[in-house]
């Protein structure tokens, strides 16, 4: 099952910066998961048959990709679902420079309900870790987080932390580091420029009488 989720994810290795602040080695073009939905809705069925044991009422899912897999899941389980938008937030030593939150018209929904966060890929957790505090700004309880990919320990870490059940598909190992524990920027690996991953567009023609 990891690699049959890995299979669209254009997997790279190099230096590059997430969304956390943290260097990593490993990239993944989480847009293109669900490019084809159909490829994907057998993974949050698998996911939303494990999360059916913590009787959630409403799935939480990060925008943009987690908050596509989250609905497929709300679906299967027939409950309600809620999204959570990535806004600007002062950073700590460089490292999560972004939170989540739930949109307003939103949040009365949620006030002390059962809640599944539900996401793409889980790395160093920025998506999640934000979604996690704004539910509980909501009065919201969050019973569980569930993915179809967890990346290295830190998701691992923050559940058992904070005494809510993890659940992945699959899981593979990772390395992450603080800009000045970064052995790559030790050895001068220059970051990527993730804007050159684009192909550039075809130029059009100009059309007649234009």
């Amino acid at each position: 099952m990891e690699q049959a989720i890995l299979n669209p994810l254009s997997a790279r290795k190099g230096h590059f910066l997430m969304e956390s602040g943290h260097h990593g080695e490993r990239w993944f073009d989480l847009e293109l998961l669900c490019h084809q939905p159909r490829e994907v809705q057998p993974f949050a069925v698998t996911l939303a048959e494990r999360l059916s044991a913590f009787d959630v009422d409403a799935v939480c899912g990060p925008l943009v990709e987690g908050a596509f897999v989250g609905l497929m899941v709300a679906s299967q389980l027939g409950c309600a679902f809620a999204y959570s938008e990535r806004v600007s937030q002062p950073a700590e030593d460089g490292l999560y420079p972004v939170g989540y939150r739930v949109p307003h018209a939103l949040r009365r929904s949620l006030v002390h309900k059962r809640i599944a966060i539900v996401n793409d890929v889980i790395n160093a957790g920025s998506a999640v870790k934000g979604t996690f505090a704004d539910l509980q700004r909501c009065d919201a309880h969050v019973v569980a987080i569930g993915a179809l990919l967890v990346l290295g320990d830190e998701a691992a870490r923050f559940a058992a932390e904070n005494g809510v059940s993890l659940l992945s598909l699959a899981t593979l190992e990772n390395n992450l580091w603080t800009a000045g524990e970064c052995p790559l920027c030790a050895a001068g690996v220059p970051l990527v420029d993730r804007a050159e991953f684009a192909a550039p567009l075809p130029i059009q023609e100009q059309l007649p009488g234009n």
